[in-house]
């Protein structure tokens, strides 16, 4: 006889003839399901009810799904993060989800998870909990841990369980990277037990998996000998070096955390599950953490500018240089038809090359590699522009050229087509002088490289309306970008910020200090490159075009003159400031002093004196924004939450 079912938000839960469980997660009024609390102790007590009906007979296996078009389960509930990290509450907390996944896994029934979507963080702990996992081989499924990227690892049981499933090194592997998986990816590591080709078939076959009593296999011994005896200290170190390269102890603890627990535990899953309580507890409550889960939530909100229901097909692009080139391959990767116009195919070409090559490092088959080539077409003569929903110039920062271009294609435009120029520092007025109607011209300002950095700088004019500064957000969103709306002003945000402090470093040279120890000094204080390296990024040429824009003189007999008057453009030209080899600044040794995150302090406080003068004078709405804004643009240390909330800090 069925006990009473309990009342549950979250959860549904039917038994069918064949006395098959079918329990679906649907988190009321949320787009995505998480696991709250409250989700949690509904679960438990699902999970009570499943204990009675196998003992009785009445079941005979659960079957895991989601009710979301979206997804599975996107991880725990990060709003809850905050509270949780109180020590009186969080070891319970997580002892409580411990013993939970643990019945789960030891229940006499096999529990069966089908996976679509997005299955992440304590969702993949959840799953790997069930006996037998099944996943949609397509292109939205994404498997993995990305807790690292809040400053913590999994808390649920999914270190010990990843690495019993998946082996010790490709496990660590994705906790330490928060690397996101495709279906097939996980089920070459064991994370995923069978690929279906369609959601439809998730149902059919999870009942079949329940028939046959299915159970996951454990990773091969060749694969779990990795973490036996003395080689997991080796491995364990090989582990922190890597890590090493991308982020400092003192910044980022976590990886190195969980690294630590894999050194005691990792040939032991059961040990490494219960030692993750003691090495998660204090991580939760961290600076790095709370300020992480800070900028979670404000680049959550950027998602928020975008017109509802815009829709863009078609973009074109005036300007095959790098930056033009590169925001046309981006569109049409992400699946946008575009035209990319210059003079001659002689200049586009070398975009199309580099396009072609941005497409098979992302899309891998080559299917997928000429489709996307196929997107993107050689448009000499400017034919695209009178069919794109957005038209996009990118030309050299040249106030009169752009307002030519500008001029010739006014006319050709379609009715609600989105009129942008990608400028980094003239201020739009200025540019829409000429035009018939200068409120359609907004501002997109893409950074370099723009395969890489995520923010787009939405610029609004005395013109424009908030229609049309919305339908830009929603455009960059629509591309996979971060959009901040900024105040045409001289430089807008990043390049405002920036330039103070990448000039002040470059005077530092001229006065005869070490560019190695200035980088040296401001990645020790958590930027991603120093910035003499940056500027040769940039390109001294664009970075003395800029700084002229904004009122910096760069002195005539200065070094920094003298590389722009010989052509040593930096990194571009494969000699800036630094010489350049296959991509890289070759830097000689330098002693560095005791302090050297101190003098990083120092280098860049002008950067952080001229974020609050920006903000006091208007030209992004709030600190928040502003914050956000420079973390993505700049790469300002994420773990000291942007630069105002470090100065508020004491920290920067």
């Amino acid at each position: 006889m069925q006990s009473q079912l309990p009342q549950t938000r979250y959860w549904s839960f039917r038994i069918d003839v064949e006395q098959l469980g079918w329990l679906t997660i649907d988190r009321p009024d949320a787009s995505v399901n998480t696991l709250s609390r409250e989700a949690i102790a509904e679960l438990e007590s699902l999970v009570a009810h499943f204990e009675e009906l196998a003992a009785s007979g009445e079941l005979i296996g659960v079957i895991l799904l989601s009710g979301k078009e979206g997804g599975f389960i996107a991880g725990a509930d990060i709003s809850e993060f905050d509270a949780m990290s109180d020590f009186s509450i969080l070891p319970e907390a997580l002892k409580r989800a411990h013993a939970l996944f643990q019945r789960i896994e030891n229940l006499k029934i096999p529990v069966v998870a089908g996976i679509h979507g997005f299955c992440l963080g304590g969702g993949l702990e959840l799953a790997l909990a069930c006996h037998y996992r099944i996943a949609v081989n397509n292109d939205k499924t994404r498997i993995g841990f990305p807790e690292v990227n809040l400053g913590i690892f999994p808390g649920f049981g999914g270190t010990g369980r990843s690495i019993r499933q998946a082996g010790p090194v490709d496990a660590m592997q994705i906790m330490l990277t928060g690397r996101m998986l495709r279906a097939g990816q996980a089920r070459g590591m064991g994370l995923v037990d069978k690929l279906v080709r369609h959601r439809d078939m998730l149902r059919w076959e999870a009942r079949k998996a329940v028939l046959q009593k299915r159970k996951s296999r454990e990773a091969p011994f060749a694969k779990r000998a990795m973490a036996m005896g003395p080689i997991r200290g080796y491995v364990a170190s090989k582990m922190r070096a890597e890590a090493g390269k991308k982020a400092r102890p003192e910044h980022y603890p976590a990886p190195y955390a969980l690294i630590d627990l894999f050194e005691k535990h990792g040939d032991d899953p059961r040990a490494m599950i219960r030692g993750e309580i003691d090495a998660f507890v204090p991580l939760m409550s961290s600076s790095t953490a709370t300020n992480l889960r800070r900028v979670f939530f404000l680049s959550e909100g950027l998602k928020k500018q975008g017109a509802k229901n815009a829709r863009f097909a078609r973009v074109h692009v005036i300007g095959a240089g790098v930056m033009g080139g590169d925001i046309a391959a981006w569109c049409a990767l992400r699946g946008m038809a575009v035209t990319l116009q210059d003079l001659d195919m002689e200049r586009i070409k070398p975009a199309l090359d580099r396009a072609k090559g941005l497409f098979k490092k992302r899309l891998k088959k080559k299917r997928e590699v000429d489709t996307a080539m196929l997107r993107l077409e050689a448009d000499p003569v400017g034919k695209g522009v009178a069919r794109a929903d957005v038209i996009i110039e990118a030309v050299v920062e040249n106030l009169e050229i752009k307002r030519k271009i500008f001029a010739g294609v006014e006319e050709k435009l379609k009715a609600g087509a989105i009129l942008a120029t990608n400028t980094s520092s003239i201020e739009l007025e200025r540019i829409a002088e000429g035009l018939q109607d200068p409120s359609r011209l907004i501002g997109l300002h893409f950074f370099n490289p723009v395969a890489q950095l995520p923010l787009v700088e939405v610029i609004r004019s005395a013109f424009n309306s908030d229609e049309q500064i919305a339908a830009g957000a929603a455009f960059a969103l629509a591309i996979g970008k971060s959009p901040v709306v900024v105040k045409s002003a001289p430089g807008f945000l990043v390049n405002r910020v920036l330039m103070p402090y990448m000039l002040g470093a470059v005077e530092r040279v001229e006065r005869g200090e070490s560019k190695e120890l200035i980088d040296a000094a401001a990645v020790a204080f958590g930027m991603p490159m120093g910035p003499i390296e940056l500027m040769d990024t940039v390109g001294l040429d664009v970075g003395k075009s800029v700084a002229t824009e904004l009122g910096h003189a760069v002195p005539e007999g200065s070094k920094f003159a003298a590389l722009v008057a010989a052509g040593k453009l930096g990194r571009k030209s494969g000699e800036g400031f630094y010489k350049w080899e296959k991509g890289k600044a070759q830097k000689g040794d330098v002693s560095l002093p005791p302090d050297l995150a101190g003098l990083g302090r120092e280098l860049v406080k002008p950067l952080v004196d001229m974020t609050e003068v920006v903000v006091g004078e208007g030209v992004v709405a709030n600190g928040d924004l502003a914050d956000i804004g420079v973390i993505l643009g700049t790469g300002f240390a994420p773990f000291l939450g942007g630069p105002l909330k470090a100065r508020a800090d004491g920290r920067a």
